[in-house]
């Protein structure tokens, strides 16, 4: 039987030293996706991913991502813990382990309107480089951590400054972004430019660095910044339509301006008729 287009459903049968998971996304413009637990599997979420679970999951709050990575011991762990913080990340994840017997799921919801993607780091070279804040959850074994952009332009002009995140193992892999995302692979040489603010991830082999966009009249009527983000294959990245900071941006201009696109005629009767005047 074929599942709805918005259901997506992976079993990894490859040996893997992750965890190995089954999952299903669901939804369109929010949505969660729903991990399927073998008998003592686990999954880690990001904290406030949670939505529901089955009865026979065990909730265990840990430091930093539990993967190998993260050292042994209780400064090793601190350690681990840590370097989320300057990604922007809790200092604790959640551990969901199923104590049961038999199958049970677990789902994780999306913190605003956009798309999960999944990532198989074992199709991906054991390592992907998101931007911030994008990881929602995993198969315990994979590890988060920080990725210092070597280049001093990037750095600073690259919308995620020096620190990105980094995702690695060869297990699964859950970020999240806003609007629609698709996957664009690169071929060898080419290259594209993008919003730094749209780029959501990209595998380790993509040259990823910044352009200033130049001419005078780009750089003070463009609109659209000074700088974009240029990006070398080979690989693959993944792109965001409606980054949160530009919606959240819309959003706070809105609610703290006059806005004078109504029209000189209207004006603040344009307000009234649409509910925002006084």
């Amino acid at each position: 039987m074929l599942l709805p287009k918005n259901i997506f459903t992976l079993n990894i049968i490859d040996m893997r030293t992750n965890h190995e998971i089954d999952y299903r996304i669901i939804g369109e413009e929010m949505q969660y996706v729903e991990i399927e637990l073998d008998p003592n599997e686990t999954a880690i979420a990001e904290s406030g991913s949670f939505m529901m679970m089955d009865d026979g999951i065990q909730m265990q709050t840990i430091f930093g991502d539990g993967s190998q990575n993260q050292g042994s011991g209780l400064l090793g762990k601190l350690l681990g813990a840590g370097k989320r913080l300057i990604v922007g990340e809790s200092l604790f994840m959640t551990a969901f382990t199923n104590a049961a017997a038999g199958k049970k799921r677990v789902s994780f919801a999306s913190p605003y309107p956009g798309k999960i993607i999944p990532l198989d780091l074992q199709q991906l070279g054991g390592k992907v480089i998101a931007q911030k804040d994008a990881f929602l959850c995993a198969a315990k074994g994979v590890s988060i951590g920080i990725d210092f952009q070597r280049r001093l332009g990037t750095g600073i002009f690259g919308g995620e400054g020096f620190i990105m995140e980094k995702l690695e193992g060869d297990g699964m892999a859950f970020v999240h972004a806003g609007g629609h995302v698709f996957e664009r692979e690169l071929y060898n040489g080419e290259l594209i430019k993008i919003d730094t603010g749209c780029l959501v991830a990209l595998t380790q082999n993509i040259d990823y660095d910044i352009q200033f966009v130049g001419g005078i009249r780009n750089t003070v009527f463009g609109g659209e910044g000074l700088f974009f983000a240029t990006l070398r294959g080979p690989g693959k990245v993944w792109i965001q339509t409606l980054p949160v900071s530009r919606l959240a941006s819309r959003i706070l201009s809105y609610g703290t301006t006059n806005r004078k696109e109504e029209g000189s005629i209207l004006g603040g009767i344009g307000n009234l008729l649409d509910g925002d005047g006084y």
